[in-house]
């Protein structure tokens, strides 16, 4: 299966409002990411999920990207290790360190994640 819903839990920093995202897996529902879509919703986004660490399998574009988000990468032991606002149309964004997962949420929550917190996904 490709996709489910986890709740984002911010360990290091309780977050203002909870964030339930999609995970995606599969090839297709990462490569699609928010691609053509207008707005996010506040507590919404996606976690796209790579087998293993990196910084260039990790990397993100934000053609067809209609609206900027927050993408905060998270590496295998569930530790922030970079954020960034991407603005949409912007042709790559890379973590600075190796990541396994990438968060995307509305760019107004980028400020909630900090380079070393740690994250938990819970399922829903």
């Amino acid at each position: 299966m490709g996709m489910k819903e986890v709740r984002v839990n911010n360990l290091s920093r309780p977050l203002d409002e909870p964030l339930q995202v999609r995970w995606c897996r599969s090839f297709f529902c990462r490569l699609r990411g928010l691609m053509f879509r207008k707005r996010i919703e506040f507590n919404e986004g996606l976690v796209l999920v790579q087998q293993r660490a990196g910084v260039m399998n990790t990397a993100v574009h934000m053609l067809f990207v209609f609206t900027d988000l927050a993408v905060i990468w998270i590496d295998g032991d569930n530790q922030v290790v970079d954020v960034v606002v991407a603005k949409s149309w912007h042709p790559h964004y890379a973590p600075r360190q190796p990541a396994r997962f990438i968060l995307e949420c509305a760019p107004e929550r980028a400020a909630e994640f900090q380079v070393g917190d740690q994250i938990r996904f819970e399922e829903l």
